[in-house]
């Protein structure tokens, strides 16, 4: 099998393979039969990109600088989803860069010695996997370690098995003086990519719900408290930002570390801290956030942009989101299985407007009844550690709307570039894709047959 990352940007393609046996799993990317290579892409998505963008009225720097905040979810992007505001759609794209970087520096090649780990050197990282002049510097190298203990006869087996930690993503940092200016502050981002080695593979099958760690939840709250309120999160994903080894530290003593070395370094500063990823990384990124801004006082501006990011947490998570502040733009695809798992959702129908429906009409024996039974398979199926809650604001959007292809399966919806595209072309609800959008996409997608 073999994985596809097509990019918006002048990246060249990545054409990889996750190891067999390749578990039929949510956090797959883009799928077909072959082996590891890598080629260039037939599709200049960059030209397809500016092409589509010809026609967008593009703003006046001076109109993100002033409302950055709001575009990072300070009124929870009330009125710039539907129909998408122009400059969100630059931020949400530009994020996305940051995160195909990510994938670019990662070495996929199981034969290569630095198998798992990053291609390019720090200071030529964003340069190099194609993401040119962007006016960031990449401050740190991030790793995630899984805690599934290996056996013995594991050293016989091929190296790329035995991996237990890997490159995940950066930590980069807004260093122009120019695009400070042009955003309005100084910006802090944290991009990581989706699933990549055998070990990240098997932590994606541990999906029933775990409490979070000791060291990951609030410090002056009370046992009395924890007990209440019990935030749970997938225990694969815990995994993978809490372990650590004693020659690599955990993603999560890595991110902790970075972010107070570069508040205390900015302090004086208007600053923001943006985690973006795709697929598993939209969890860990989820995740990550609640840390911070559980663990460190007095943090910047903190919003998430995820793309294609399953489930995470119950709905006592989401709530302690909501209550830290942090501010989620989750980009779902609703043909994007991956965004639908693990586990189960059910919706709280006390919650809110829907609590004072059930008010009035107690005196309804058929609705009381109904109620109850709810109540009933409600509480069996969060006790049995498989109820998940979405978390943040949506941006959803359809590969059946937008995408004019032969055909649309789950590894294309899931992907990456299908995330850019969607974006990039999405007008409103009501016109879900510009014209032109989908003329161009209809061009690109016609492969030559000496390249199929």
């Amino acid at each position: 099998m073999r994985l596809t990352f097509k990019s918006p940007f002048p990246f060249k393609a990545a054409v990889l393979a996750p190891p067999p046996p390749e578990p039929s799993c949510r956090w797959c990317c883009t799928i077909s039969s072959g082996t590891y290579k890598t080629t260039k892409s037939p599709i200049k998505w960059e030209r397809l990109l500016d092409e589509l963008g010809e026609n967008r009225q593009i703003s006046p720097p001076s109109r993100l600088s002033k409302r950055w905040m709001e575009y990072h979810g300070t009124k929870n992007w009330e009125g710039l989803l539907d129909p998408l505001d122009d400059d969100l759609r630059g931020e949400i794209m530009r994020y996305g860069g940051f995160v195909e970087a990510a994938y670019q520096s990662f070495d996929f090649d199981p034969s290569s010695s630095t198998y798992a780990a990053c291609r390019y050197a720090r200071t030529a990282m964003l340069e190099r996997s194609g993401v040119h002049g962007c006016g960031y510097q990449v401050t740190k190298n991030l790793h995630a370690t899984s805690s599934i203990p290996l056996p013995r006869w594991i050293e016989r087996m091929p190296r790329w098995m035995q991996v237990q930690s890997s490159w995940i993503g950066y930590v980069a940092v807004c260093n122009d003086e120019k695009e400070i200016s042009r955003l309005g502050r100084r910006d802090i981002v944290i991009a990581l990519r989706g699933t990549a080695t055998c070990l990240e593979w098997l932590e994606n099958l541990r999906a029933t719900l775990t409490h979070c760690k000791p060291e990951i939840s609030n410090p002056e709250s009370t046992e009395e408290e924890e007990e209440k309120d019990e935030p749970m999160v997938e225990t694969g994903v815990l995994s993978l930002y809490t372990s650590g080894t004693a020659k690599c530290p955990s993603l999560q003593h890595l991110l902790r570390e970075e972010i107070l070395r570069l508040l205390k370094v900015y302090r004086d500063e208007p600053l923001s801290l943006t985690i973006t990823g795709h697929s598993l990384g939209a969890s860990l990124a989820i995740l990550a956030a609640y840390d911070i801004k559980t663990t460190i006082k007095h943090s910047p501006h903190l919003s998430v942009i995820s793309f294609g990011g399953p489930r995470v947490g119950n709905r006592s998570f989401r709530q302690h989101l909501e209550q830290q502040g942090t501010k989620i733009l989750r980009i779902v695809n609703s043909d994007d299985l991956v965004t639908k798992v693990p586990g189960f959702f059910v919706e709280d129908q006390h919650d809110g407007q829907d609590h004072h429906v059930v008010q009035n009409n107690q005196q309804n024996g058929g609705v009381v009844a109904y109620d109850l039974i709810t109540d009933w398979i409600q509480k069996r199926f969060r006790e049995s550690g498989w109820v998940y809650a979405n978390v943040g604001h949506e941006l959803r959007l359809s590969s059946r709307d937008s995408l004019q292809l032969n055909c649309i399966n789950v590894a294309t919806c899931h992907d990456l570039q299908t995330y850019l595209d969607l974006v990039n072309g999405f007008v409103s609800s009501t016109c879900p894709f510009r014209a032109g959008a989908r003329r161009m996409l209809k061009k690109a997608t016609t492969i030559p047959a000496s390249i199929k």
